[in-house]
């Protein structure tokens, strides 16, 4: 997908005026896009697990650096690459937060989360339409233009991720077999694209899939070896990613590959590509929405079949030979075995979240005991074979934390008796 044309003729606009304001549509902006999300993707989840920040604190403190990365990137004049994509980070880790919020703050489902940001995302193209008479990146040439575009771009993040969540969501498929169905339907679009589909249907159904194709591929080079991963951890997949990303980057400010300098210039000069079939564009279409169909009917039986869903909170615990044991047999064998400072952490995190619970303050506690899960859930794959027993019956402590604390009418008591218990465990 090197071209990107208008649909429609653009209307003359009045305020300032910019020399287009998005790159050229090359193979660079897609490697880049996917790297920019698979970064944004791990990026987040080191940050949010890694350091305790929390999910809310999170997505405050991405709110905060998307408004001022924008705010350069607004001021600007023309496309400038670092600026540019230094912002597609941004927002691809801010609208992924976003669903991830209504998912595991709220519990919102997906299939919700879904519909509404495909909603959001048809009323934003709609305003822009009716107001700019195009949805071509290629005439970002005036503020209300580039308003909307970063708009559009800020919701297809947050429904890329609500999609690729709900898909795995619906078929239990590793982190590497997920990547296989967003890289396909890409590769459709491409096929219907280069056939002469419409040129701007097909660049926006194109960058809402490489959302969860990025996710995916971060995934499954974060994910332990021990769950079908490349065991990179979130830390290292998102050093490589930048690296990767910094360099393209250099690569595209000196060599001004992806610069669009003029759009009527533009538009001139590609006129045979802006020139389209409408015999093609309709097949392409019915081809699109068959596959469309095909999506859903793959995703409706894979979800009839046996399998674990990835994205429960909740997910089914691997039992151990051996017989149960008690609360201070558990302690004693933990404590043993387990490194005492990751019982620290888990300690530590227990106490802050039954702390925050007596002061009334149900939101942080609520992170926190996020902050708890995934510690624990990080430390599964090392914990659990040092002494399954003592993990099993820890984990069966840490399941009623989160149910307590996560209620939707949580109980004070309730809460302190099952993080007072688990404190007792942890020692």
């Amino acid at each position: 997908m090197t071209h990107t044309a208008p649909s429609a003729p653009s209307r003359a606009v009045p305020g300032r005026q910019l020399l287009n304001k998005v790159p050229e549509v090359t193979v660079w902006f897609w490697v880049i896009k996917i790297l920019c999300t698979t970064v944004g993707e791990s990026f987040a989840d080191w940050i949010d697990m890694q350091l305790g920040v929390g999910l809310v604190n999170t997505a405050i403190l991405f709110t905060v650096v998307f408004a001022v990365v924008l705010t350069v990137q607004m001021r600007l004049t023309r496309y400038v690459p670092f600026a540019y994509w230094l912002t597609v980070v941004v927002v691809s880790v801010t609208g992924t937060l976003y669903t991830d919020i209504l998912t595991d703050r709220f519990a919102v489902p997906l299939w919700i989360s879904t519909s509404v940001f495909s909603a959001l995302l048809a009323g934003v193209f709609a305003v822009w339409y009716a107001r700019e008479r195009t949805l071509s990146i290629h005439s970002i040439t005036s503020t209300p233009r580039e308003a909307f575009y970063w708009l559009a771009v800020l919701v297809t993040f947050a429904l890329g991720t609500a999609t690729g969540d709900l898909s795995l969501q619906l078929t239990g498929w590793g982190p590497g077999v997920s990547v296989l169905l967003p890289l396909s339907l890409i590769a459709v679009v491409t096929g219907l694209w280069r056939y002469g589909a419409n040129a701007v249907l097909a660049f926006w159904v194109a960058y809402i899939l490489t959302r969860p194709l990025g996710a995916n591929i971060g995934d499954w080079l974060a994910t332990p070896k021990s769950e079908q991963g490349l065991g990179l951890g979130t830390f290292m997949t998102s050093v490589v990613f930048l690296v990767a990303i910094l360099a393209t980057v250099v690569y595209l400010s000196i060599t001004r590959a992806d610069v669009i300098e003029d759009e009527a210039e533009y538009d001139t000069a590609t006129a045979d590509v802006v020139a389209t079939d409408p015999a093609r564009e309709r097949v392409s279409l019915g081809v699109m929405g068959v596959a469309a169909l095909a999506t859903v009917a793959l995703l409706s039986w894979a979800n009839a079949q046996p399998h674990v869903d990835p994205t429960a909170e909740e997910g089914p615990v691997p039992r151990c030979s051996g017989g149960a044991v008690t609360q201070a047999q558990a302690t004693q064998q933990a404590k043993a075995a387990f490194p005492a400072s990751e019982m620290d952490r888990f300690r530590t995190i227990a106490s802050d979240t039954l702390g925050l619970v007596k002061a009334d303050d149900q939101a942080a506690a609520a992170d926190r005991a996020t902050d708890l899960e995934t510690a624990w859930d990080d430390d599964q794959a090392t914990l659990q074979p040092t002494d399954c027993q003592a993990w099993t019956y820890l984990d069966e402590q840490i399941d009623p934390v989160l149910s307590a604390v996560r209620a939707s009418s949580p109980d004070q008591t309730t809460e302190e008796a099952a993080l007072t218990k688990l404190l007792d465990t942890l020692g």
